[in-house]
């Protein structure tokens, strides 16, 4: 009877953990929720770009008081989920808790430093976002035209809130460096149109899709035409005023991140947030790079004696970037030779994933607004849904040599980019907060992985590509040396230039671009190569571990599996693979 009794104990015990378990996972889902719907109704692009179009009509609200109101409910998520029991989630729920503690807990953490204040980088920012609202809100029905209209509206209220923001940072010294102001300049002024129809956003009503009903065209365009020239227009034209007339002059002269009020603690907390490593410093991570920048310039010296180049490594990359064979000649022949790259790549991929995205891509040039001011090439991934987008640089040509182009490709479009953030997409059972969820040491650190991979995949043919893809990494190991110099040891601009000059093959307008967006956006640079360090060595700790039952497609299965992920959460990941692949 005794034996019987302890049985029934150990029973109900087993039913009450059970139960606890299940109401533990019950709430977490209900937070959630909650955040979610919350966050989707405070930042209406967010619900577009997550697939949820209830908001469709609106952009975000972004007064102090806004970003105050947002900030305490952060807290109260945070104070939610630390009082669910993790220990008793199941393996699934409990990845989910850790990466959304991360994002609340940085939020909660970055807050106090008050960002919004300058609301925009060397390439980017709210203004450019407008000019990209037709790619991501892509109207197809007459409600979906009726709601971009009325986002349109919403223009001038947006941006006069911006503009208070930013004279907000102008009274409290929190504003962008002079040496990014010309930049910046470069992109309001392009977006300075004279008519609707000049804008890029006209385009959904260029050409009105079969769903929308012929009866209502006219009078949806010339709505339209009435937002775009009586407001859209009307506010790029009051946001150059206030940049040339108020901003620009009240620019710093310092252009460390540490300069800023509070400046130190900021920069320290950003190292942290975009390595998602709790224990990441800049001494650590400028010394990493240091590391890193000897090693990939051996290989690349290499590279240059087996070609039997008669000259200095200077001289080769003097080279490199002056000899028109590197270059196209018309922005079509730079187009087809990187979606012939992407082909060549998507025929390899079974050899090295085992699952593969659903979801399909295009390459498509960098838009005409943004371009002179951009990088060499990005990914769009755009609402859930829909294709995604590789973007080619097709401005000034001289400066975007095609032997790059694979690394870029591989980066950017398969199998990085696009390869991991559509696979995220396509997860089953997830929440919500995790489709688009992009921590930024894991989404980059597997791009530039993904340029690594492409020697195994056989995408370099010549040593010239081959080079290319050794200055992309070399690229991002200085950058671990450049971000954390200028915000951190005193580094100037110049200094920061002339490293990456001496060092990579890249031309000297994107070197000068690049220094400009490490300044006008501290920390971001030390998540590429933190995060790539962070995958192939876990690479190296499964084949050691499995020795010939290790197997390529199954770890990078495993490592894309979660989605995004934190760098110490994807460590968990890659030991359980471990663990499975071991089990008879």
């Amino acid at each position: 009877m005794r034996t019987l009794a302890r049985l029934a104990l150990a029973a109900l015990g087993m039913t009450a953990a059970a139960s606890a378990g299940a109401d533990a996972r019950a709430e977490l889902l209900r937070l959630f929720a909650d955040e979610r719907s919350f966050t989707w109704r405070e930042d209406p692009l967010a619900a577009t770009e997550d697939g949820v179009h209830d908001y469709d009509d609106r952009l975000p609200r972004v007064t102090p008081a806004d970003q105050a109101r947002q900030l305490e409910a952060d807290r109260a998520f945070l104070a939610r989920l630390h009082a669910i029991d993790r220990g008793g989630l199941p393996d699934f729920e409990a990845v989910s808790y850790d990466l959304f503690e991360f994002m609340l807990a940085q939020r909660v953490a970055l807050a106090r430093y008050r960002a919004y204040r300058a609301p925009l980088v060397s390439d980017s920012g709210f203004h450019t976002a407008i000019l990209l609202l037709h790619d991501l809100q892509a109207p197809r029905t007459l409600e979906d035209y009726e709601n971009y209209i009325a986002r349109l509206r919403d223009v001038p209220r947006y941006f006069a809130e911006n503009i208070a923001n930013m004279r907000l940072g102008i009274a409290e010294r929190f504003v962008l460096p002079a040496a990014v102001m010309p930049g910046i300049s470069s992109v309001i002024t392009a977006a300075q149109y004279t008519g609707a129809e000049d804008s890029p956003f006209w385009i959904p009503f260029a050409r009105f899709p079969e769903s929308v009903p012929e009866a209502e065209r006219a009078r949806l365009a010339a709505a339209a035409r009435a937002a775009i020239e009586g407001q859209v227009i009307p506010a790029y034209a009051n946001f150059k005023v206030f940049f040339e007339g108020e901003y620009r002059p009240a620019a710093r002269t310092s252009i460390a991140a540490s300069d800023l009020p509070d400046g130190k603690a900021y920069y320290a907390d950003l190292v942290r947030y975009y390595t998602t490593l709790p224990e990441a410093t800049a001494e650590a991570v400028h010394a990493t790079g240091l590391a890193e920048v000897a090693r990939i310039r051996a290989e690349m010296e290499a590279i240059v004696r087996e070609g039997g180049f008669q000259g200095s490594f200077a001289e080769f990359l003097a080279f490199l970037r002056s000899d028109p064979r590197f270059y196209a000649s018309t922005p079509e022949e730079i187009l087809r030779y990187a979606a012939w790259i992407t082909r060549e790549i998507d025929g390899r991929m079974p050899d090295y994933f085992g699952r593969i995205p659903r979801a399909p891509y295009t390459v498509t040039p960098v838009p005409e607004a943004l371009a002179p001011n951009y990088t060499a090439g990005r990914y769009n991934p755009g609402p859930i849904g829909g294709a995604g987008e590789y973007w080619v640089n097709t401005y000034s040509l001289e400066n975007r040599p095609l032997y790059a182009l694979p690394a870029l490709t591989l980066h950017e479009a398969a199998p990085g980019h696009h390869t991991q953030g559509a696979l995220a997409r396509e997860l089953e059972g997830v929440p919500a907060f995790r489709r688009n969820f992009y921590p930024h040491a894991f989404g980059e650190g597997w791009g530039l992985y993904a340029e690594y991979l492409g020697v195994e995949m056989g995408i370099y043919h010549t040593p010239y590509e081959r080079f290319g893809r050794l200055t992309y990494e070399m690229w991002r190991a200085v950058r671990l040396v450049v971000d954390t110099g200028m915000h951190a040891f005193g580094w100037s601009r110049e200094r920061a230039i002339e490293f990456l000059t001496s060092n990579t093959a890249l031309s000297g307008h994107e070197i000068r671009t690049e220094v400009d967006r490490y300044i006008a956006w501290p920390g971001q640079a030390l998540a590429y190569k933190t995060g790539e360090l962070r995958i192939k060595s876990l690479r190296e700790r499964a084949q050691e571990s499995l020795g010939e039952e290790f197997d390529l497609r199954a770890f990078h299965d495993a490592v894309l599996g979660q989605g995004g992920v934190t760098l110490p959460v994807l460590e968990q990941q890659v030991e359980a693979y471990i663990a499975r692949a071991r089990a008879p």
